[in-house]
């Protein structure tokens, strides 16, 4: 015989979240922000990367209803292997607008991703991390990705160096690029695309002539923060994988005491440009 339901049981708990509500206002994003979870990344040279990753987690939520479930997008992420991978994003939208009863979904990761470089000159090797953002929406089934990454450059005043006897003043930069893209691109084709267009690219370890090598290569190719965007867009561009980006960069610079920032946004899906 069973035994009774008592207030405390788990049957007889009420469902609040699921409840109705009567103002009669959706919100577009509600869900969990910051938790830590391991990823497994795959890089360019086909080896695994293993790293931490930071994950928001949101949905739509319709206007007749109070809240939603927030336990079910960490049962989300604990359900997907212990170590999530990038392969199986799209698998989790689904899951997750299913679970939650939602039509809109949006799932952010966040993590450190490392590639290793070697010295201009010397060739010693050292890794570089750079932080990257992998973003995935579901809409009515629709599903589009993108991919941001920052990239530290250097970048040297073509001012500076035009008007001054001796040198010029140089800084490092940050290049932000986010691009929606239609199929696969790695994350290294990214960054290449960016150092290539910076006044000189960053290492994490130099010998003394690398160390004259990225000077001068520096004061050979001077930018300002201006050429930096439209260079990088004119590359972000031509790239067939790409639909629409945003680049960003920022100067620290070193003779003042506030940032040169300038930003460009295209996309060809509204311009029709191929």
């Amino acid at each position: 015989m069973n035994a009774p339901e008592t207030p405390c049981s788990p049957a007889a708990m009420a469902d609040v979240q699921g409840s109705a509500d009567t103002r009669r206002i959706a919100i577009n994003k509600v869900g969990i922000k910051a938790m830590r979870h391991p990823v497994r990344v795959l890089d360019k040279s086909g080896g695994i990367q293993h790293t931490i990753a930071l994950f928001n987690m949101y949905v739509g939520l319709p206007h007749n209803f109070k809240g939603t479930h927030m336990s079910r997008f960490v049962e989300i992420l604990n359900g997907h292997e212990r170590e999530i991978s990038v392969e199986n994003f799209p698998a989790m939208l689904r899951e997750m607008v299913d679970r939650l009863e939602a039509e809109t979904g949006h799932i952010e990761m966040s993590f450190p991703y490392f590639i290793n470089k070697a010295a201009p000159v010397s060739g010693v090797q050292s890794l570089m991390d750079y932080d990257v953002t992998l973003t995935g929406e579901i809409c009515h089934g629709r599903i589009e990705s993108t991919i941001r990454v920052a990239v530290p450059v250097t970048s040297l005043c073509p001012c500076s160096k035009q008007i001054s006897e001796r040198g010029a003043h140089n800084q490092r930069s940050q290049v932000t690029v986010t691009v929606r893209i239609n199929e696969h691109l790695w994350i290294e084709e990214l960054v290449e695309i960016v150092e290539a267009q910076a006044s000189c690219e960053l290492y994490g370890l130099l010998k003394r002539p690398d160390e004259k090598y990225v000077t001068e290569r520096a004061y050979d190719n001077p930018k300002f923060v201006e050429d930096m965007v439209r260079d990088v867009a004119a590359r972000l561009g031509v790239e067939a994988r790409i639909d629409a980006f945003i680049v960003e960069s920022e100067n620290f610079e070193s003779i003042h005491n506030h940032s040169a920032y300038a930003l460009i946004e295209r996309d060809r899906r509204l311009t029709g440009n191929s």
